[in-house]
């Protein structure tokens, strides 16, 4: 199958069965997705979905979070991963949103990771999920599943995955896809032991051709369904 049908294949079932794709993670405005999205880096959304509720609610704003110290904030989210950077990272967020840009979120990637603990997959989901740019924040689901179905090719790092999947997804699908990929790769193409047995994608998927199709020995109790 060719690349660009393989694009269209993915691209036509999401738009119909899950066209309104959106991120687990539970915010109100830009200042909470950004925090959010900030302990989100190598932890789970559930995990963040469970500490952010008394973190808003004592930091609220920028204002209240900037006002605070690394130390304090580390009390609200010490079960998260690297609290104590994450800490240092949420204060000095908040101090530069107010000295910087005024308390507003930015929409631009370049002026979000100028920020302490934005990083390009934080600034892509950022401005993809708030301001519906066309960027394409690439997590481990992301690179891991676009590989798989065959969407990038011999891609070695996330930014090289970002500029396939771009080039070859509709601008205006661009930001919900990277949701498609995130989910997918949460709930059905694990890391480990990808549900192949209950995939809808199985048709156009490289990797099920590859291990599956051209492998007869592999059947639907293979350990790798």
């Amino acid at each position: 199958m060719l690349k660009k049908d393989r694009y269209k294949a993915f691209i036509d079932y999401f738009s119909e069965h899950q066209p309104n794709a959106e991120t687990e993670l539970h915010y109100t405005n830009p200042y909470e997705l950004l925090v959010a999205v900030i302990l989100s880096a190598q932890c789970t959304d559930k995990r963040v979905n469970m500490v952010t509720p008394a973190l808003f609610q004592r930091f609220p704003d920028p204002e209240s979070l900037a006002a605070s110290t690394s130390d304090e904030v580390f009390e609200y989210i010490r079960s998260i991963s690297y609290p104590n950077n994450k800490a240092k990272h949420l204060v000095g967020m908040a101090k530069m949103l107010l000295e910087k840009f005024q308390g507003e979120v930015p929409s631009t990637v370049d002026n979000l990771q100028l920020m302490p603990g934005v990083g390009r997959k934080t600034a892509n989901v950022i401005a993809s999920v708030i301001f519906n740019m066309p960027t394409m924040a690439v997590d481990t689901h992301v690179f891991r599943v676009s590989a798989r179905i065959g969407l990038t090719s011999n891609a070695k790092t996330p930014l090289a995955a970002e500029k396939q999947l771009i080039k070859f997804i509709p601008q205006d699908k661009i930001h919900i896809a990277h949701h498609w990929l995130i989910l997918h790769g949460r709930y059905i193409c694990l890391a480990r032991s990808p549900k192949c047995g209950v995939c809808p994608l199985t048709s156009f998927c490289k990797y099920f051709e590859q291990n599956f199709i051209k492998n007869p020995k592999l059947d639907s109790k293979s350990k790798a369904f």
